[in-house]
């Protein structure tokens, strides 16, 4: 049997983190919350996820600060980071790229397609740590 994938899930709007958790749980991921940045950055040192959603406007540290953070630590840089946001100006995903985050989703999610793409981030990611260097 496959081992469950863990996906980290920072954002600190309970209703959201809610549909998150439900389609993810229902698509067999296991996650793991954090309600602000400081936490979120703890988690992801500590349960190395597959996968971070994070929201770009959370408290402590923010997402953009975040991604910076996480992608400049050794031991977290390889985690693929999708931010998961209500900021859609083209300028909004430029920045949460620019910050070093891999993929970008916005709200309201696409509930349909969700899955999928969450799917395919985690699928990049392991393709990445199988190739030689």
């Amino acid at each position: 049997m496959l081992a469950k994938r863990h996906i980290l899930i920072i954002e600190d709007n309970l209703d959201n983190l809610e549909l998150v958790r439900f389609l993810l749980e229902k698509a067999c991921f296991e996650v793991i919350e954090a309600l602000d940045g400081r936490h979120g950055l703890e988690l992801a040192r500590k349960e190395n996820p597959d996968l971070i959603l994070l929201d770009l406007s959370i408290p402590e540290i923010d997402g953009w600060s975040l991604a910076q953070k996480l992608k400049g630590d050794p031991l977290t840089r390889e985690i693929p980071i999708v931010a998961l946001t209500a900021h859609t100006l083209p300028t909004d995903r430029k920045r949460a790229l620019d910050a070093g985050c891999d993929g970008y989703l916005s709200k309201p999610l696409d509930i349909p397609t969700f899955i999928p793409q969450i799917s395919a981030f985690i699928s990049t990611r392991n393709k990445m740590l199988r190739q030689p260097t």
